[in-house]
């Protein structure tokens, strides 16, 4: 199996790549951007934002070198003690604010208040098609981007963040670490293992796999293999 993610908790922080780092996106990332332009928004979820509108958002979906050089996804885990998603792993964003001047900067923004990450070193490459989440009204918007001069990144509000996440690609893409989850409702959807009792799954895991999708990367897993969604995860409002 691949290298584990990296984990920052409040006082902690994970440091950039020792020496330069590569200033270009790589090849698979601008082609993640390119063919999101070609597909269907019907292809990335069944919830296509309504023509009356939502509650606009965005998240960053941030792609750069660790401390040791593999390319890696940015993630949070949410706090345990939030009432809406607690202990969810996700990616850093929130709702757009009156200042914003778009969905790049609303992400931007987000990611520097939960993680302290510095938007001068990063280079937003495009967006995914808006996605539409029914219970809360949100219309969510994929930032896509390029960290293309590292910066440390810590736990910005402990009452929102509880860790810092850096899953390498390599073990995003990794067929050991992936199953379908299902949930009491009857919802199922992918997931991935992180290890450390951490679970991607949901809302930000459809996302991720989707993203991997149109990057080229992804490899065959085995969907048939389902696993009831761990209790921990029940807890609080969905």
């Amino acid at each position: 199996m691949s290298r584990m993610p990296s984990l920052a908790g409040p006082g902690e922080s994970l440091q950039p790549l020792a020496g330069p780092a590569p200033t270009r996106p790589p090849s698979w990332l601008t082609r993640m951007v390119h063919n999101a332009t070609t597909a269907e928004p019907g292809w990335f979820s069944r919830f296509v934002p309504p023509d009356d509108g939502g509650r606009e958002s965005a998240v960053l979906l941030l792609f750069g070198p660790d401390s040791d050089g593999a390319e890696s996804l940015l993630l949070i885990e949410r706090s345990h003690d939030m009432r809406s998603h607690p202990g969810q792993v996700a990616l850093p964003g929130g709702a757009t604010e009156p200042g914003d001047a778009d969905v790049s900067d609303t992400a931007l923004r987000e990611a520097g208040e939960e993680v302290n990450l510095d938007p001068f070193g990063v280079d937003v490459l495009g967006v995914l098609p808006p996605l539409f989440l029914p219970p809360s009204g949100f219309v969510v918007t994929t930032v896509v981007a390029w960290w293309s001069s590292p910066g440390p990144v810590s736990v910005g509000d402990p009452a929102e963040v509880a860790q810092v996440i850096q899953a390498p690609l390599d073990y995003l893409t990794d067929p050991a670490v992936r199953h379908t989850v299902t949930h009491p409702s009857g919802y199922r959807g992918p997931a991935f293992v992180l290890g450390d009792d951490l679970l991607l799954w949901g809302f930000t895991a459809g996302v991720v796999t989707k993203a991997l999708e149109l990057a080229e990367l992804d490899r065959s897993w085995d969907r048939a293999r389902e696993l009831p969604l761990p209790e921990r995860f029940l807890r609080g409002r969905s």
